[in-house]
């Protein structure tokens, strides 16, 4: 709290500096929200009803904002990025005998300028992987895991979640014909600390870099958005690291009155002979007979693996006045295992908005939410599939300044 309250205070100060120096903005929003979470699963035969449970949550996020003059500007996002505390990402669960603990950190930041015709930016840029799920299907074609609730899969909007909807990158954008062309150098990790080693890569410049190409334009009343992403070097990912995958699709947003209807489809696939999977890290602690002094030594075992896996992610989405909603269908043929796997999720986003107050100076709303989840998984050789599904029931309370 006190964190919290230095950081607001600071805020005030420079929000009310001297003519001479830019006008920083300040915006935000919170949120409390009752989630009621059920989870079963089928592993093997053995059906399973676990983790049934209802939390209560809270959240704060602050927007600043700073006009420099000549098209000069500089944002960020103040907001809570702990995984701990409940397992909920940017959300803090209330704990025993309200113990626990909401801190705000740097969440993203970038810094650039927009001239009439392109703009530049560097910094960790913000995604808007909540409406595009490029992202989500490239980080996660293959579930971190599979029988636990603690599994991140494809769906349900996972870098918007875990990975707090920002990579750090540089950005340039320029308009083309009717469109407009951005392209973003995405730094996803800074693995190779050491050149030519097996442990950390073969080379200075073999962190993983990413390209992500966009092109978006209008054709009739439809606005259309095809993309890519490619990865330049290997990279690590949440299943597999030194991989190179390959991520192609398109969005498309559709009027229809007042309402509109969004489709997004991807393909991403992966083919690298020389990859790996998490390493197995072993520890052992002795005590000298002699001393009595205790030592632990650790041990990092390669996994070497040929990964090879493909996948694709299909969405429909439609939003009119207070409700939104979409389903996903994701499927992904893993060969990389002895045996080949197959994952297969559904997943479908509701909600209904009710406006309790709006004015220039902010809102008031509450938003029953629904996120249910049903993912399948088989094996080759082996009859029978087997299944992990998640109900989520939220109602939301937030206000925005």
């Amino acid at each position: 709290m006190k964190k919290m309250l230095s950081l607001a205070a600071m805020f005030a100060v420079l929000s009310y500096a001297s003519p001479a120096s830019a006008e920083l903005k300040i915006s935000g929003d919170a949120a409390t929200r009752v989630r009621g979470q059920f989870n079963n699963s089928d592993i093997g035969g053995v059906k399973t009803t676990n983790s049934d449970d209802i939390k209560y949550q809270y959240r704060v996020r602050l927007k600043t904002a700073a006009d420099l003059g000549d098209g000069y500007f500089f944002k960020a996002l103040i907001a809570n990025e702990e995984t701990t505390n409940g397992g909920t990402p940017g959300w803090s669960t209330v704990g025993a005998t309200n113990t626990e603990k909401f801190q705000l950190e740097v969440s993203n930041f970038y810094f650039g300028r927009t001239l009439e015709k392109c703009h530049y930016q560097i910094g960790r840029l913000p995604l808007n992987s909540f409406n595009n799920p490029i992202f989500d299907l490239t980080l996660y074609p293959v579930p971190t895991a599979f029988n636990n609730t603690t599994g991140v899969y494809a769906v349900d909007v996972p870098v918007f979640q875990w990975n707090f909807d920002r990579v750090y990158g540089m950005n340039y954008g320029t308009k083309v014909g009717n469109g407009e062309l951005n392209g973003t150098l995405v730094i996803l990790d800074n693995n190779s600390a050491t050149e030519n080693t097996v442990a950390t890569g073969d080379g200075l410049f073999n962190d993983g870099y990413l390209l992500h190409l966009s092109y978006k334009t209008t054709i009739g009343d439809v606005t259309v958005e095809p993309q890519a992403l490619i990865t330049l070097t290997d990279a690590q990912g949440a299943t597999y690291q030194k991989i190179s995958p390959n991520t192609f699709g398109a969005n498309a947003t559709i009027p229809a009155g007042k309402s509109k209807i969004g489709l997004s489809g991807f393909y991403t696939v992966c083919k690298d002979s020389k990859g790996f999977t998490p390493p197995t890290v072993t520890s052992v602690t002795t005590a000298d007979p002699v001393t009595h002094v205790v030592s632990t030594a650790t041990t990092t075992i390669l996994n070497p693996a040929s990964v090879d896996y493909s996948g694709y992610l299909l969405r429909a989405k439609a939003e009119s006045g207070p409700v939104m909603g979409w389903i996903d269908y994701n499927r992904t043929v893993d060969k990389s295992p002895a045996n080949h796997l197959t994952y297969n999720n559904i997943f479908v986003w509701a909600q209904y908005k009710v406006n309790v107050h709006e004015s220039a100076l902010g809102s008031v709303s509450l938003t029953p939410t629904v996120r249910y989840r049903a993912s399948g998984k088989d094996t080759e050789g082996i009859s029978g599939t087997e299944r992990n599904n998640q109900l989520r029931t939220e109602l939301w309370a937030s206000v925005t300044f």
